[in-house]
């Protein structure tokens, strides 16, 4: 098999991956990072331009293309005055646009798609011998992404993909044509990289899937992903366990119980609802209603009272009429979720609804969206506000504060994935480190601890981190079943 030529040490080269879209997409750039850093690369120090830049793309919304191709338009006169610069464009958009990249943006030395990332260090090396670009898509997966060398961006927690791709048929989706039907690893391969990631001080994993919740559809067993969720609740060191997303038409009774019965499994549901009317339920072929939605929902919190739901919401789907907006707004107050992700619909080439008559006028849809953003504001709002008072056990996070430094705060997330920003002790938790704190406010996006810190334990993940600090490995790729040193 051909293989990168490894970059020595002298010559090394640098890189920066940008990443855009979903959280597959995130796993799949620490992937490439893991790969490119197999492959003798540096990352670029802060601020500097790197001699490879890999755009890792989204093709969900609508201006995804002109935000590609205008990064690449600013990078061209860097290009022009590097020889040894490359630039490189994967994922979602690179599959859907294939060769039209290439011919937008000739300075482009390698493009790849979802299902062959690891390609990305041979390419780059046959692009720079040959001194021309190089286009490889797959149409299939070759390898499943987290059998590939990774450098994770976090000492404490970690994404776990349980399956790739989808077998839904949304008609405002593009997501099953570029990532194809879904395949599901076996459960003793997703265990043993959950094993292996707490091993290097991981304490908090997200089980990840386009709809994660059909996970065993391609080895028949419908109750695989609750069976996961309860494995996971036997390994000794894992203290959080979340995962998204999940599909209301697959959501089943027995990951309700397993969520409320594993005591590692968190308190917390992202989702998605797109729409409250069935009328356009029905138009997004989402194979579920508004009554389904709100079962799930009051079963989740008979098992959970203090479960936090979230949710995503699409505003202005073609021949949405306001009645069908009311709708939406109807199963909004009812469903109190601790906050929702509100899109505007954007028309994507090649989905069935891009050609649906009744396109909604952008001054409605911004409309409706501003008042259902107003309804969620308030709902999110009254949610935090029942949590004043409580005593939180919180995870230490990195760059979750942007305000850390001036207001001396640190932040991170509680069990159920609110944000929280507390008051630092005499004792300085590190990343990673979990936090006993009593909240004192709340704000519409995030609580807020003013009081005085309760309890610090440090933890392996807080050693972890400052290992990495430290410039010590930031350790090992995950092989498919079987966990080695990459």
């Amino acid at each position: 098999m051909e293989s990168a030529m490894t970059v020595t040490q002298e010559s090394a080269r640098t890189y920066e991956v940008r990443t855009y879209g979903c959280q597959m997409n995130v796993h799949d750039s620490e992937r490439l990072s893991g790969l490119l850093e197999d492959a003798g690369y540096v990352p670029a120090p802060d601020g500097e331009s790197a001699d490879v830049v890999v755009f890792n793309t989204c093709a969900v919304r609508e201006n995804a293309d002109n935000r590609l191709y205008g990064n690449l338009g600013h990078l061209r006169p860097a290009k022009v005055s590097n020889p040894r610069m490359q630039i490189a464009v994967g994922g979602c958009l690179a599959q859907k646009d294939q060769g039209e990249i290439v011919r937008k943006a000739p300075w482009v030395d390698v493009v790849f798609g979802t299902h062959n990332i690891g390609s990305l260090p041979v390419l780059l090396e046959r692009a720079r011998i040959e001194g021309e670009a190089q286009v490889e898509l797959k149409e299939s997966l070759e390898v499943f992404p987290s059998t590939l060398p990774t450098k994770r961006e976090s000492a404490y927690a970690a994404w776990v993909a349980v399956s790739v791709g989808c077998n839904n048929t949304c008609t405002f989706c593009i997501v099953p044509s570029l990532r194809g039907k879904e395949k599901d690893r076996r459960p003793g391969e997703v265990l043993a990289e959950v094993e292996t990631l707490v091993g290097q001080g991981v304490l908090e994993v997200t089980l990840l899937g386009q709809n994660v919740n059909t996970y065993g559809v391609e080895f028949g067993d419908r109750l695989a992903f609750g069976k996961l969720l309860r494995a996971c609740g036997s390994i000794e060191g894992l203290e959080r366990v979340r995962f998204t997303s999940p599909h209301p038409a697959a959501f089943t009774d027995d990951v309700i119980a397993a969520m409320a019965e594993t005591p590692n499994v968190m308190h917390q549901l992202h989702m998605p609802l797109q729409s409250g009317s069935d009328r356009v339920l029905r138009a997004m072929r989402r194979s579920y209603r508004a009554e389904r939605y709100l079962g799930i929902i009051e079963r989740v919190r008979a098992a959970m009272p203090d479960a936090a739901i979230s949710t995503d919401i699409i505003v202005g789907f073609p021949g949405e009429t306001e009645e069908d907006f009311q709708a939406t707004l109807d199963v909004v107050r009812q469903s109190r979720f601790a906050n929702a992700f509100t899109f505007q619909y954007s028309i994507r080439p090649g989905t069935p609804a891009a050609t649906m008559d009744d396109q909604i006028p952008k001054e409605v849809v911004q409309e409706r969206y501003e008042r259902l953003v107003a309804l969620q504001e308030e709902i999110s709002w009254e949610e935090n506000k029942k949590q004043v008072g409580r005593t939180l056990e919180v995870l230490v996070a990195e760059g979750e504060g942007r305000k850390d430094d001036a207001t001396r705060r640190l932040s991170g997330r509680a069990p159920d994935n609110r944000l929280v920003h507390f008051a630092v002790g005499s004792e300085t938790p590190r990343p990673g480190d979990m936090v006993t704190v009593e909240v004192t406010y709340a704000a519409p996006h995030h609580l807020v601890a003013d009081g005085p810190v309760h309890e610090v334990r440090r933890t392996r993940a807080g050693d972890a981190w400052e290992s990495r600090q430290a410039g010590s490995s930031t350790g090992p790729g995950v092989l498919l079943g079987m966990p080695t040193v990459g």
